[in-house]
């Protein structure tokens, strides 16, 4: 298999698990994003990967984006590293082999999105999830605002999506973002079990019935991804998105022009 920059794939029997390598907060730009998908691409197409497990090497599992120098969205002539992201974003959630999550940290902003790609997570008590944009000023992206409702609900959806609020690894876990919770130094262990679990059946059976369960998921996602850009992009050029992000950078509260 390729070698990649800032991931790592070992292998425990039929079941590929993919560590992400930027620690300690793993944020990602559209590099990871494009090396995530051309590893899920390739795993799809090998025989011996019937279960993934995605997972991240540090304090976070990924504690949002990192959007500097070369990978910077929605700056003027910049969109087209914005709609590539997405592209990936969405050939993550297109792999046929079922995907579980290993989450032991955060998973803010985009990571929230990226934890959203598996099928099932397993997350610590010490896990955060947030969809922080409104603070930011900008709108939800990744896919975030389709995947999330259909996890949790709309209206709990809506409570994260629309006040930003920080849930912990036990209120994952009541509202059904979290399949399994368990203690920190676990949850790599659970996460490969329950893959070898999933791996151990018919893998053209297991891949035939997800398929079957997530009929129409990439569709609407393109769609969305497509909406989210283009929201995501005017809201990028507001002094709102301006001062959101001084705020977040501080540690304080968004003052807000109209606020």
């Amino acid at each position: 298999m390729t070698d990649y920059q800032d991931i790592a794939v070992a292998w425990h029997g039929h079941v590929a698990e993919v560590e992400i390598r930027r620690p300690p907060y793993n944020f990602f730009d559209t590099v990871l994003i494009a090396e995530l998908a051309e590893c899920f691409a390739a795993l799809e197409q090998d025989d011996r990967c019937r279960a993934i497990v995605l997972a991240a090497e540090g304090k976070a599992f990924c504690a949002g984006a990192d959007f500097s120098g070369n990978n910077r969205l929605f700056d003027e002539g910049a969109d087209d590293n914005a709609i590539a992201l997405y592209r990936n974003a969405v050939r993550l959630f297109q792999c046929r082999k079922p995907v579980v999550g290993a989450i032991q940290g955060a998973a803010i902003g985009g990571g929230l999105g990226l934890a959203l790609v598996p099928d099932f997570r397993v997350v610590a008590h010490e896990a955060r999830f947030a969809a922080n944009f409104v603070q930011l000023g900008i709108h939800p992206g990744f896919g975030i605002s389709l995947v999330l409702p259909r996890l949790i609900g709309q209206q709990k959806a809506n409570l994260m999506l629309l006040t930003g609020r920080r849930i912990n690894g036990q209120q994952a876990y009541d509202w059904g973002l979290a399949d399994v919770l368990t203690d920190l130094a676990s949850v790599r262990q659970e996460a490969l079990a329950l893959a070898q679990e999933i791996a151990q059946g018919a893998p053209l059976a297991v891949e035939s019935t997800r398929a079957t369960l997530r009929a129409g998921w990439v569709e609407a996602l393109q769609r969305q991804t497509e909406h989210e850009f283009h929201e995501q992009a005017w809201l990028a050029r507001t002094e709102d998105h301006q001062e959101g992000t001084r705020a977040v950078s501080e540690r304080r509260p968004g003052r807000f022009g109209r606020s």
